[in-house]
């Protein structure tokens, strides 16, 4: 996927946004995936083994496409923080979360405080500048999102909203650097070079983690493993770190929003969670705070 800097900043913004946006529909389907998985094996091994198999394909797109299959020791540092996030910090604390018995519609909490999480991580790292409407939007955002996630779950402050919390920080960090990455690689080999880094560690771990554990491999089992290993873990993150490129970190991760909104229609459609008047409430306060954002010029 080539990343055209220099097209008109309008036009930027709209593909920025529409990226991203394709980003967060394969992300939406994370923690209910997550869920199934958690059926028939390890939160651990569900939190690491993913990376195993999206590594793999990682590996086989570097070789097909005949492009290097490390990336320039300069930028090593800045992917071991990539991997440090998104490979290892939040699948395995969103897992572990989920495993102590908070369902896929609380873990919306991490979402919902993630896009600002995030525009404040850019601000430090990629030097983005957001105006004051933005921040405004933006917190608006994310306390309408945490109100009604929190509100689901009973409001309860627990270790596995500690869990959550570190999730959220380690994938702000993953996302601002994929994405300040992404301005001069291809978001698919950024993430396939996150990943591939990251077997030497993820494969011994997997091995022994599935030596040491129960493993019941049933059907949902499978298919919600096969989701987060194939869309959350590498597909996702293609047009994700591309919109993040070319609509700005800050900005275009603002789209992360409504991935409450789509888990939580995940939740009530495959777990039967319900979802009531509160929800659709929340679901249009926050698209009404995307739409301010995406309108505010850096």
């Amino acid at each position: 996927m080539t990343i055209a800097i220099s097209e008109p900043p309008d036009r930027a913004w709209w593909r920025g946004t529409a990226l991203a946006a394709l980003g967060v529909l394969a992300f939406s389907g994370t923690l209910p995936a997550t869920g199934f998985a958690l059926r028939g094996f390890d939160p651990y091994l569900v939190g690491i083994g993913r990376a195993v198999g999206a590594g793999l394909i990682a590996l086989a797109c570097l070789l097909v496409r005949r492009e290097p299959l490390l990336p320039p020791r300069r930028d090593l540092p800045r992917y071991a923080v990539i991997a440090a996030g998104i490979v290892f910090g939040f699948p395995i604390f969103s897992t572990l979360a989920l495993g102590l018995g908070a369902s896929s519609s609380h873990g919306a909490v991490v979402v919902g405080l993630l896009p600002a999480t995030t525009a404040a991580v850019a601000f430090l790292r990629a030097g983005e500048r957001p105006r004051l409407r933005f921040w405004i939007a933006a917190g608006a955002g994310a306390v309408v999102v945490t109100a009604f996630a929190l509100y689901g779950g009973g409001g309860h402050i627990t270790l596995a909203d500690l869990l959550l919390l570190a999730a959220l920080l380690a994938a702000a960090a993953g996302y601002t650097e994929g994405g300040r990455m992404s301005r001069r690689t291809p978001g698919w080999r950024v993430i396939s070079y996150a990943l591939v880094i990251s077997l030497p560690l993820t494969i011994p771990l997997t091995v022994v983690l599935a030596a040491v554990t129960e493993v019941r491999p049933g059907g949902a089992a499978l298919a919600g493993f096969a989701y987060v290993t194939v869309v959350s873990m590498f597909l996702g993150f293609i047009p994700w770190y591309a919109g993040l490129a070319v609509g700005g970190i800050a900005r275009a991760g603002q789209v992360q929003l409504i991935q409450p909104s789509l888990t939580l229609v995940w939740s009530w459609w495959l777990l039967a969670e319900p979802v009531g008047v509160v929800t659709v409430a929340g679901a249009l306060a926050v698209l009404a705070c995307v739409a301010i954002t995406q309108h505010s010029r850096a």
